[in-house]
């Protein structure tokens, strides 16, 4: 099996897109988590 070597400037590039992909993901989970927390407040009140 041949496998394929990165350059620096792809690596880097690879990780800045997996490190923007978390933060997007991060965001999604807070929102859904906020919105949860909203929504069973007012049906406590």
């Amino acid at each position: 099996m041949e496998t394929i070597k990165l350059n620096d400037a792809q690596k880097k590039s690879r990780r800045g897109r997996n490190i923007a992909l978390g933060m997007v993901l991060a965001a999604l989970v807070a929102i859904f988590y906020v919105v949860t927390l909203i929504k069973f407040g007012a049906v406590g009140n």
